[in-house]
């Protein structure tokens, strides 16, 4: 990446950060990188988090990846970066099992209209037990939504929240209510 296009994701990144982030609840799709193939799961926590399991498959390895990932929004709903942190393990074909840690920065896109989400990211990690120590690798990803973000109902009464019908509150009405015994 040109530092350029660096500095510009950097200065919308800390301009933009209110509001919902996300626009889905579970997502799955593939990830890609240089030289892995991977499957990911994305699941909403609460407004601005998720937590992602990946599962990569490499010529020389394999390894499941759980991160949670913070969502803030850039230019609206529906693009945002996000940026996390979590942990790995995995088979190397030589030296048997390996851990570590990993940090993910990435933005994201629900395309408008369709069910899919876009994003690209870097996730560098640290390795324990594995020839190379640290790995810098960066991805793209593309996941289908599984379950849409519920939409909120939209009230009409435009000064605050109406009381509910079903709230036991007296009225000064009740009294030409008929009294059930």
């Amino acid at each position: 990446m040109s530092k350029r296009v660096l500095f510009t994701i950097l200065l919308l990144c800390t301009v933009c950060m209110a509001g919902m982030a996300q626009k889905y609840r579970t997502a799955a799709g593939v990830r890609l990188e240089s030289d892995r193939f991977g499957l990911t799961l994305q699941q909403k926590l609460h407004e601005k988090g998720t937590i992602e399991g990946i599962v990569q498959i490499g010529s020389r390895e394999y390894s499941g990846t759980a991160l949670y990932e913070w969502h803030f929004p850039m230019l609206g709903k529906r693009f945002n970066y996000y940026l996390g942190a979590g942990g790995h393990i995995g088979n190397l074909k030589d030296s048997g099992v390996f851990t570590g840690v990993d940090g993910i920065l990435g933005i994201e896109y629900k395309v408008n209209g369709l069910p899919f989400l876009l994003s690209a990211d870097v996730k560098p990690a640290v390795h324990i037990n594995h020839e190379d120590w640290i790995h810098l690798s960066s991805g793209v990803s593309v996941r289908y939504v599984l379950l849409k973000e519920k939409k909120q109902k939209k009230e009409w009464w435009p000064f605050g929240k109406k009381n509910n019908k079903n709230d036991d509150k007296p009225s000064i009405l009740d009294i030409f209510k008929k009294k059930e015994d």
